[in-house]
């Protein structure tokens, strides 16, 4: 289930697991610290207390003065100390046979008693003491028992006066520690309250272009939309790059998948051309034995009205068929008469007469200042075709324009008319013969157009808007060779 979540998830999760991980870490390593500093804390008073007091405490078992002592290790419990934390439970002076001298607690450990005998703790501290042999201070842990006693000598010029026993509790650090814990919890908790909004925040932020590219390549499938919706992080980073390459991509994909279809439509209508110029071939045969028969019958034959009639339909549909096949036959076989400024305008005079019948308007735009070495007849023939058609297409009234300019290495026409928009499923087979969209029309003037421009290694592009449509057909120049 986790690997199917999204990385708007993912990635927050992760660093919000890491902050955890990083403050739970910091905060155990900070509390074991903390209780080894108050453990050690804790000791080190200790043995200064118990050498500050051993050091009182010398006169006083040197003069046997019994009640000086007891004076001497129940001051700290009359004085107001900072931090009582640090006082220890109880004191105990034992003497050099390690019987009580004195002690804060009197009634439990009376004076020249054995503490050992009424106290299993104290017995096996003092056994400890005592294969230790040490004239040093000793701090004696009890886990056991749960007390710490801190043993330190009562000596005089190196002489073994007593000892001073100061017993703690383990507590006495604990509290401290647990206050401390308590306090570092809080602290922890602030922090991660704090933290975890921010790393939620920066982690959708950083994942957001990655699930943006994704939710893009999502939208590409067998077919590339003509609009992808895509907001891809701009940037010089990796995921800026990979955004980059990304669009690059789908640039490459829209190119080829124009190619595949313009070649899908090359290929079809050659198929389509070479199968009409077959048909066209079979019937030019007996279409000339045909008309060369009307012609005699017309001539050397019966001239009464019938007959004669008769074999002016018959040659007249026989012309229409030559018509017909002649343009099912386009070779565009270069010429010496190369294009002129006189040959676009002638062209203009030619379909003028068309767009009057419509009252259309026919703006033109004639930038051919020199002569261009393509052929004139091709050129004109293109230029009536597209004309033509854009004067059946606008409605009474309508506008039409063409511009003919020149470029370096190319001659260009462009076309508009603001007829019906032609439908992507007619634009598919707008080249194709005998398609067309109107009832008047046969489909070969655009089908003889494409094969001229084909033929001259020129190209022809179709665009079809609400009242606009575009044609733009280039001629490259190097034809004239």
């Amino acid at each position: 289930m986790y690997r199917d979540l999204s990385l708007r998830y993912k990635v927050p999760l992760r660093i919000s697991i890491l902050i955890l991980i990083v403050v739970l870490a910091t905060t155990v390593s900070l509390l074991a610290r903390s209780y080894l500093i108050f453990k050690q804390d804790l000791f080190q008073s200790s043995e200064n207390m118990g050498r500050i007091m051993a050091r009182t405490l010398t006169p006083a078992l040197l003069h046997d003065d019994v009640w000086g002592a007891y004076e001497i290790i129940n001051a700290p419990f009359s004085i107001d100390s900072k931090d009582a934390s640090l006082q220890p439970d109880m004191l105990i002076v034992l003497d050099r046979s390690e019987r009580v001298y004195v002690s804060t607690a009197p009634r439990q450990y009376p004076i020249l008693s054995d503490p050992a005998l009424k106290d299993e703790e104290i017995a096996i501290m003092k056994q400890r003491l005592l294969q230790r042999d040490s004239m040093s201070p000793e701090i004696l842990e009890m886990p056991g028992f749960g007390n710490i006693y801190v043993v330190t000598p009562i000596d005089s010029d190196g002489v073994l006066l007593g000892r001073l026993v100061m017993l703690y509790s383990h507590d006495i650090y604990i509290n401290r520690f647990m206050t401390f814990m308590r306090q570092a919890a809080m602290t922890a908790v602030l922090i991660i309250l704090v933290l975890l909004p921010i790393a939620v925040y920066w982690g959708r932020r950083a994942a957001a272009p990655l699930v943006e590219l994704s939710n893009c390549m999502g939208q590409v499938g067998s077919s590339i939309p003509v609009e992808l919706d895509c907001r891809l992080t701009q940037g010089g980073d990796e995921i800026g790059q990979l955004g980059a390459q990304f669009q690059r991509m789908i640039g490459q994909l829209r190119e080829k998948e124009a190619m595949e279809k313009q070649m899908v439509v090359s290929d079809r209508l050659a198929a389509i051309g070479r199968f009409t110029a077959g048909i066209a071939h079979e019937i030019n045969n007996p279409l000339g034995g045909l008309l060369n028969a009307t012609n005699t019958l017309h001539k050397h034959g019966p001239q009464d009205p019938l007959t004669s009639k008769t074999v002016s339909m018959l040659e007249r549909g026989l012309m229409q068929i030559k018509d017909t096949v002649a343009a099912l036959l386009v070779e565009a076989k270069p010429e010496f008469h190369p294009v002129t400024h006189q040959d676009i305008e002638d062209t203009r005079l030619l379909v003028m007469p068309a767009a009057q019948k419509k009252f259309a308007r026919l703006d033109w735009v004639n930038e051919l200042h020199r002569p261009v070495n393509i052929p004139s007849t091709h050129v004109r023939q293109i230029l009536i075709n597209l004309l033509l058609n854009s004067i059946e297409a606008v409605p009474d009234h309508g506008r039409i324009s063409c511009e003919v300019s020149m470029s370096d290495d190319a001659l260009r026409i462009a076309t508009n008319n603001q007829g019906e928009q032609i439908s992507n499923e007619e634009l598919e087979y707008l080249f194709e013969p005998f398609v067309s969209g109107r009832e008047s029309g046969r489909g070969i003037g655009l089908w003889v157009t494409y094969q001229i421009v084909n033929t001259l290694d020129g190209s022809i592009e179709v665009s079809s808007a609400e009242d606009d449509t575009r044609f733009i057909v280039t001629l490259p120049l190097q034809r004239a060779a």
